[in-house]
């Protein structure tokens, strides 16, 4: 059984991979600008596709808790396959957005899933002797997850010399990889709930609103995903403004994942460090200098501090997701990462295509400096919150009189 589960971790990272390894997503915006859509209509599918994510996200988490996590992680790549194959046929908005729809419900499947099993792993092989710290596991992956996302924006611009009909194609055989390996993988021994769904629900409840550490983790992961997304999405307009030829995109798409891979990587290290505290206040504004940089800066200057904001997603990623996750009992990890992840879409649904109109009214610049004013005020006050909660939690576990050494401890150690 150990072994089988050391290969879990193994393909856990190859299914990261081949997920992460979207040759789409470097041109989706002219792609679809190719077949008439506004950026207002490119917003609304992304909208369609968080809707479609959020109203799967908790059942998907819930069903992978008592179901298991591989048989939910293998419907979500059947179904994301599926969804790859119809892009290949759509030439027309609602075409465009049934191939969200169907990702979406994919994407909702594998959406804690893959983690919680990760963790699932990763605590019963530690149990047998294998020590190795959990937060390596997710700063590997989201390192992979990176490497993934630069070498498949390479194979984009290559792609392109031929046709943007090619970029689909390779996208839609590279989605098959994920099937193949979620069908090999194997369930870690855990406990699963056999209450029934009433108490299950109050449990959850308990979990969420009576550890203020969890949820303040949770609304910080929220906040510094929703500037992720804003920023990835004005990226491509925001190339083309500065008269950045599309076919540059996909290596420019590499650098910018390359430079993520590599901050989630040392993550742990600047942690350690500065302690989570500064290291969350340093992510924050990072964040709000890359948007304000790109925005404010000439030429191709603005290209290049554009590069900022991939540094603070890849650090924030690691510790805040393992901060959380640690503080999770396996019987419901999945389902109250999918809550989490619901948090974020939930607002996306509602703020994106409103993104999408400010562009096209405003332009690139106008939406970076809107996106600057209204972060600043809500990565401030999710971080009071969050090092509130990290105080009340020391001080109830630990020792008061460290208080020194607590704010410098890292939210990753618990």
């Amino acid at each position: 059984m150990e072994r089988k589960l050391q290969f879990n971790i193994t393909k856990i990272y190859l299914l990261a991979f081949f997920q992460s390894a979207m040759v789409i997503t470097a041109i989706y915006v002219p792609l679809l600008q190719g077949y008439g859509l506004s950026m207002s209509e490119v917003m609304q599918t992304q909208a369609l596709f968080a809707l479609t994510v959020a109203i799967s996200e908790v059942p998907s988490g819930y069903l992978a808790d008592l179901w298991g996590r591989k048989n939910t992680i293998l419907c979500g790549a059947v179904l994301s396959a599926l969804g790859f194959g119809l892009l290949c046929l759509a030439n027309t908005f609602w075409e465009f957005m049934a191939y969200e729809f169907i990702l979406g419900i994919g994407i909702s499947l594998n959406s804690g899933a893959d983690l919680a099993l990760l963790y699932d792993t990763n605590n019963h092989l530690s149990s047998k002797g294998d020590t190795q710290r959990s937060s390596q596991h997710i700063a590997k992956l989201i390192s992979l997850e990176g490497l993934a996302g630069a070498i498949a924006a390479i194979l984009a611009s290559v792609l392109m010399l031929w046709s943007l009909q090619w970029v689909v194609l390779v996208q839609a055989i590279i989605g098959l990889a994920p099937v193949l390996i979620a069908a090999t993988l194997v369930e870690a021994p855990r406990k699963i709930s056999v209450s029934g769904h009433r108490e299950n629900a109050l449990h959850l409840k308990a979990v969420m609103m009576k550890k203020p550490l969890v949820l303040s983790i949770a609304l910080a992961i929220i906040a510094f995903n929703l500037a992720a997304i804003y920023g990835f999405w004005l990226y491509q307009k925001f190339w083309q403004a500065r008269g950045i030829p599309v076919a540059y995109f996909g290596y420019l798409w590499a650098v910018h994942c390359i430079i993520r891979g590599l901050a989630a990587r040392f993550a742990n290290d600047v942690e350690l460090l500065f302690g989570s505290q500064k290291t969350l206040i340093l992510v924050a504004l990072l964040n709000l200098f890359g948007l304000l940089g790109m925005a404010l800066s000439p030429g191709l200057l603005g290209v290049y501090i554009a590069f900022i904001l991939p540094i603070a997603r890849g650090i924030s990623s690691v510790i805040l997701a393992d901060g959380l996750n640690k503080r999770l009992d396996a019987e419901f990890r999945a389902t109250v990462n999918s809550i989490v992840s619901l948090g974020f879409r939930s607002i996306f649904i509602i703020t994106g295509p409103l993104i999408g109109v400010l562009l096209d009214k405003q332009g690139v610049e106008t939406s970076l400096i809107a996106l600057a004013a209204i972060f600043t005020p809500i990565f401030g006050l999710v971080l009071v919150l969050l090092f509130n909660s990290i105080k009340q939690e020391k001080q109830t576990f630990g020792e008061p009189k460290l208080l020194k050494e607590i704010e410098r401890e890292p939210l990753t150690n618990h």
